[in-house]
């Protein structure tokens, strides 16, 4: 268990970390480092918390960086732009924010000899279109250039090798995160299941682009920092990259809009229209690392995590 640790969280207002600061926040000084272009932490029970520090900035704002970071024993690095909608509109923001941010973190951490733990959030987008039960070792890809979507896994990956990078030249105390389609309570922005339920719960039109042929591993978000956690805790996660998901939760998009609306007694109807842009046909981790080295095995099923999630949208966002 983390205690009496002082941890420094980028893009700390975001959906992920709010659930990683209540996991952290009675035990430990909180620092929350955002610009807040997306904000779940303000409604949020830890908004006035003694132990929480906020800190308004960019992590492109090198300096501001350094600075906040003194005396700080751990870094979550989750900042950085993401989902396809944004992706696609802005990909000069998206490489700059992601790689960029992600250097200035790591040289941050380094100026200011952070000891325990740096965690750099990658993605399983790394993969590429087909990934089946892909491991932490298995090849990346960067995808064609010039296509809009593969910016946000460039730009992920160049951050992930930088981290490693740090480790070995510096020996930093990296570890790199690749998060596998989370969702949950406390999401906001473009996530596919939080968006089709707050469809079926008003019995709107639930779109999907493409043929929803594309089949995708969902992880709960108690199960992703249940996850997170221990990377944070154990020894052996030092220098190593780890895919966290839930390899059992698997469903192709047509499934996904179709048990929302079994769950959910919903009446929406399921519509198509044409993808945005490149899309990814096959993504399934595998999670035999996160087993053997951090004794990591998700629990919640996708019916009980769009439950859940569903209960959630309806006290705070209908």
């Amino acid at each position: 268990m983390i205690k009496n640790k002082t941890i420094f969280i980028t893009g700390g207002a975001g959906f992920i970390a709010n659930t990683i600061i209540s996991k952290l926040i009675e035990n430990n000084q909180i620092i929350i480092y955002d610009n807040f272009h997306r904000d779940t932490f303000s409604s949020s029970p830890y908004f006035k918390h003694k132990n929480v520090k906020v800190i308004e900035g960019d992590v492109l704002d090198f300096n501001l960086l350094v600075e906040s970071m003194k005396g700080v024993d751990l870094v979550i690095h989750a900042a950085g732009i993401a989902g396809i909608d944004t992706v696609i509109k802005k990909p000069t923001v998206t490489m700059r924010v992601n790689m960029i941010g992600t250097a200035n973190a790591l040289e941050a951490a380094r100026i200011n000899n952070i000891s325990d733990r740096f965690i750099d959030f990658s993605t399983s987008e790394v993969f590429g279109s087909m990934a089946f039960q892909s491991a932490e070792d298995d090849n990346t890809v960067a995808g064609s250039a010039g296509e809009a979507r593969w910016t946000y896994a460039v730009s992920k990956l160049a951050g992930e090798h930088l981290s490693f990078a740090y480790h070995r030249e510096f020996g930093l105390p990296t570890v790199s995160v690749r998060p596998f389609n989370v969702y949950g309570p406390g999401q906001t922005g473009e996530g596919a299941i939080q968006v089709f339920i707050k469809k079926a719960l008003k019995n709107e039109d639930i779109t999907i682009h493409g043929d929803g042929t594309q089949i995708r591993a969902w992880c709960y978000i108690d199960d992703f920092v249940d996850c997170l956690m221990r990377c944070l805790d154990e020894p052996k996660a030092i220098g190593e990259s780890f895919n966290i998901g839930n390899a059992r939760a698997i469903t192709t998009i047509l499934g996904l809009a179709e048990a929302v609306c079994r769950v959910l007694k919903s009446e929406s109807k399921i519509l198509f229209v044409p993808p945005l842009s490149a899309d990814i046909a096959l993504r399934i981790p595998s999670v035999i690392k996160s087993k053997k080295i951090l004794k990591f095995k998700a629990k919640v099923d996708l019916e009980e995590g769009i439950l859940r999630t569903a209960d959630w949208i309806k006290n705070n966002l209908i």
